[in-house]
Formats: structure tokens, C-alpha cells, sequence
């Protein structure tokens, strides 16, 4: 591991233990692989925010459409069997449902771009209104046509990938969830993902929650639920270092995989960009593909009452990150990004050298804090409350050991003005100095501001 990854390694955990505090989230597990191998994984907050119980990495998370890369992955296997071809008809395999949902191709559903309706015609199912679809429910639901004509658009569906469980039933003669646990996870070597609870006696399952509105308080969702028919598009169950350990098998580099680099390839390959996003994005076959500051990434999210998640691969970079929420409103995606803002950084500057390597630490204000964070010859003013901690960043050039100037900063900011430290006789950091603001540690700021401000209630 370079020295450059080892450093952003140890300043992640730090600022996204702000980022709990500030959005203040039951919990979180962000796990991360270089090589394939374990290098970051780290829990914050609760289990269960009511009963107060910690959170784990071992416990589990409701991954929802992380099950898309699963199955997926089931049918390019399928596929490398000679068992079946993307460009079969549905029909071949799946009877009853309506003449032109028969005619799609299996490369149309995995790509969602078959025009079947996204959840049907009541989707409480996602709401906790009502169970999820069983196996009769969601055929006769396919029974009518699509919602627009296949093959003019990318268009999600739940649904569709429901079929796609009904067509490896019908390939293999087993069950969905027995035939993809034995010849995807098993195979994979993840021993801490299920396709559906039950989950193994003795596991753990971290509680979903509400957001605060509108009650104005989390209320814990049990996500103890089968999603049945619906597995194979949202049923999965597993953790943040599976999933980063799963999908970076994914990567066409990658050493060990379930499936060959030709199908690994066929699966990250842009079959459609989101037609109505702000942000560039691409599906291909059970795979989400972008990029972010030029660093391309593939993976997928998930989202089911309780819990929102997200995996990515950097590829090229041989890192795969995995950031797991277990709130409705968690901030997965954000703090996953923010996550590969922090690595491509250090990737950019390099690890700390020189005078400047002991310039760390938070440090606060009645404004709020800041991280010194050194990489290279140079220090970096973070800003931990931003989802990009190192947006417009200001940096710091260090002349000795306790001084130094902004050497870069924003037109309102102090630009070329000095920087001191004010350290104690063991040589511990007390104060920053950057120009004319002071900044503490964060104990001295709360008694200042309870001694300025408190009496005034």
C-alpha cells in the first residue's frame, strides 16, 4: 500500500466521524479494499439508535439493489455455461406474461431498458404499506405490457428484475435464492451475505430508521422483511466489507472472480446514460458507472425503507469503497464521493514530508472547524461540515516548525497572510493562527461560548 493511500486512509475515518456528529445519523460502516484486500473498515454509531446498542462491522445491512449486481452476475454465469444468451426473448423461458414483455431480451431487462414498469401498479411494498410481491403476485403483475416500447431509453425496474430471477429459476431447476447464494456468493467467497433473510442464527441485523420529519424523531423500521419475488432486484443482505470485496472482483483487473474478464467487461460496459440527471451516470448490465474529478468509478446503491447504501470500484486505481447508512435519509452517496474526493487528493499531492508533518489535528470556532491535514510538502485546510471536505480547500506553506502563510486561498479569504502555532512545553499544538482568526481545540471553544453565550438565554 503507497504511502499516499495509508494517509488518506487515516484522515477518512476522522472526518466522517464529523459527519455523523453533524447530520446526526444512527449509523454507518464504510468499508474499503486495495487489491482486494481489507485496508479500511470502520463503524460508527447504532445498531438500534432506540435500545442504544453500538454498531458493528459484523452486523448486517438491507444492500437492496446492490442485488442487481448479483443476479446479474447469475445470468452472465448462465450465459458462460452456454445455458442461455443475452439476446434471448423472456419468452423462452418465462410463460404467461404478456406477449411483449415475452419478446424483450434478457440484455434488455439486466440493462433496464425493457419499458417494464418500475414497481407496478401499487408499490406499497417499498413504503411498509404492504408485503413485498410473491412469486404468483409479481407473474400476474407481467402480465401487462410495458409502460413504453423496449430499447428507447434507460428506465429502472424493479420488476424487471424479478424476471430475471424467474429466468435463472427456469435455466437451473433450483430457486433463486439457493442457485445465486451457491454459485455467486459462495463462489465469491463472501461469507457474510445472504440474498434474503432469514439471516444465520446468531447474526445481527442493524435496524433501519426514519428520518426525524415528520414526527421530529427516528422511529426504528424493522428490516426483518422477505422481499420474495423482489429478491433478485432488492433482497440482499451482507455488509460493507462483502460488498467492497465483491465488487472489486468485478473489475476486469481483478485476480479472482466468478465470472471472466469478457463478462466482467460486458457488465461495466455504458449500455445508457440517464436521460434525466444532473449528474453524469451510466447503467449497464446490473452495474452503475461514472466518473468524479476524473477518476472513473463502477459499483451500484441501494435503497429500502431504513437504509441507503452504495459500493464503488475505482478501477484504476484498484480501490473499491463501500459506504453503508442504515437511515432513510443517510448520506451514502454523498460520503461515499466525499470519500474518493479525499483519496484522488492524496493521490495527487502525496503523503506528508518535511516540516509540515505534525501540522494536524481539528481545530475550532464559533464558526465551526477545521482539519490541518499535510500531504506532500504542503498543508491542506479541510473543511470537515462539506461532503467534499477539500472543496476550494486553502493551503498552507510551513517555514518552520511553528510558522508558515496561506499560500493559496479563495479572493475573500487570507491569501499570502501568515499562519502560527502556539504549542505547550511538550511541544503539543494549543492554537492555530491562520491571519487574524484563532482557532482551539474543541473542549476550549464549548467553554468559551457556554461562558459567552449561556447566560444570555
Amino acid at each position: 500500500m503507497g504511502k499516499w493511500l495509508k494517509a488518506a486512509l487515516d484522515y477518512i475515518p476522522q472526518w466522517l466521524e464529523f459527519q455523523m456528529r453533524q447530520h446526526e445519523q444512527p449509523g454507518c460502516v464504510m468499508a474499503v479494499t486495495h487489491k482486494g484486500r481489507i485496508v479500511l473498515e470502520e463503524a460508527f454509531g447504532h445498531a438500534d439508535l432506540v435500545k442504544g446498542i453500538p454498531l458493528t462491522p459484523r452486523h448486517r445491512f438491507r444492500v437492496a439493489s446492490h442485488s442487481k449486481s448479483f443476479t446479474a452476475a447469475g445470468i452472465l454465469k448462465l450465459r458462460e455455461q452456454n445455458k442461455l444468451g443475452l439476446d434471448d426473448r423472456v419468452g423462452h423461458y418465462v410463460k404467461d406474461v404478456h406477449p411483449a414483455v415475452a419478446h424483450v431480451t434478457i440484455a434488455q431487462l439486466l440493462s433496464h431498458s425493457a419499458g417494464i414498469t418500475r414497481d407496478g401498479p401499487d408499490s406499497g411494498q417499498f413504503l411498509d404499506q404492504r408485503p413485498f410481491l410473491n412469486a404468483k403476485e409479481l407473474k400476474e403483475q407481467l402480465t401487462a405490457a410495458q409502460v413504453i416500447d423496449p430499447n428507447t431509453r434507460f428506465k429502472y425496474s424493479n420488476h424487471g428484475y424479478g424476471l430475471a430471477g424467474f429466468i435463472i429459476e427456469s435455466v437451473t431447476g433450483e430457486s433463486y435464492l439457493s442457485w445465486i447464494k451457491r454459485e455467486i456468493v459462495d463462489a465469491a467467497g463472501l461469507d457474510e451475505t445472504v440474498p434474503d433473510v432469514p439471516l444465520p442464527k446468531g447474526i445481527s441485523l442493524a435496524c433501519g430508521h426514519s428520518s426525524k420529519l415528520p414526527l421530529g424523531r427516528r422511529v426504528i423500521i424493522a428490516g426483518d422483511y422477505s422481499t420474495h419475488a423482489i429478491a433478485p432486484a432488492g433482497g440482499f443482505v451482507s455488509t460493507a466489507r462483502d460488498l467492497a470485496r465483491y465488487f472489486a472482483q468485478l473489475s476486469p483487473t481483478a485476480k479472482r472472480s466468478v465470472l471472466s474478464v469478457e463478462s466482467r467487461r460486458e457488465m461495466i460496459r455504458k449500455q445508457w446514460r440517464d436521460p434525466h440527471s444532473s449528474i453524469e451516470s451510466y447503467y449497464g448490465l446490473g452495474i452503475m458507472s461514472g466518473s468524479l474529478g476524473g477518476w472513473n468509478w463502477f459499483g451500484h446503491s441501494g435503497a429500502l425503507q431504513g437504509y441507503l447504501t452504495r459500493t464503488s470500484v475505482l478501477a484504476e486505481q484498484d480501490l473499491a469503497v463501500s459506504v453503508l447508512t442504515n437511515a432513510i435519509d443517510g448520506p451514502a452517496h454523498f460520503w461515499l464521493d466525499g470519500a474518493m474526493h479525499i483519496l484522488r487528493i492524496f493521490a495527487q499531492n502525496g503523503a506528508p514530508e518535511g516540516k509540515g508533518r505534525d501540522w494536524m489535528g481539528r481545530w475550532w470556532c464559533l464558526w465551526g472547524a477545521i482539519d490541518l491535514v499535510p500531504m506532500g510538502s504542503k498543508v491542506m485546510v479541510a473543511s470537515p461540515e462539506y461532503f467534499n471536505p477539500f472543496f476550494d480547500a486553502s493551503e498552507l506553506e510551513v517555514r518552520s516548525r511553528n510558522e508558515g502563510r496561506i499560500m493559496l486561498a479563495g479572493g475573500y479569504g487570507g491569501h499570502g497572510e501568515p499562519v502560527r502555532l502556539i504549542r505547550n512545553n511538550g511541544g503539543e499544538i494549543l492554537e492555530v493562527w491562520l491571519g487574524g482568526a484563532r482557532f482551539l481545540g474543541e473542549t476550549k471553544v464549548v467553554k468559551e461560548m457556554e461562558a459567552r453565550y449561556q447566560k444570555r438565554r
